[in-house]
């Protein structure tokens, strides 16, 4: 099994779609369909049935989107790029940013 290259609370910007050039943060990540969540982007409105938890109606979420369409936002310039990663002395592997150099995980 392959390391995952985007994961949760990672700031990512869109590459295409309709939310290009806009940035956020993971929410969620489905490795199976290769999808992540991201927030603010790909926001679609969803016809609810009122249920004993909520009233109903439509509400506005965000939808998966492809994990080929963002790319992680460089921790220096704060522009795309892709991420490689890294084995440390102490033996921690770590992600890379290919465009700078910087050390992704913390």
């Amino acid at each position: 099994m392959m390391a995952q290259k985007i994961k949760t609370k990672d700031k990512v910007v869109v590459l295409s779609g309709k939310d290009k050039g806009k940035t956020g943060e993971v929410v969620k990540v489905l490795p199976k369909e290769a999808r992540v969540v991201v927030a603010g982007v790909n926001v679609v409105k969803k016809h609810t049935r009122p249920s004993a938890r909520s009233q109903g109606g439509i509400v506005e979420i965000e939808a998966p989107i492809h994990v080929s369409n963002v790319a992680h936002v460089d921790p220096k310039d704060g522009k795309p790029t892709r991420v490689g990663f890294k084995v440390l002395e102490d033996g921690r592997k770590v992600r890379v940013a290919k465009r700078s150099g910087e050390t992704i995980d913390l």
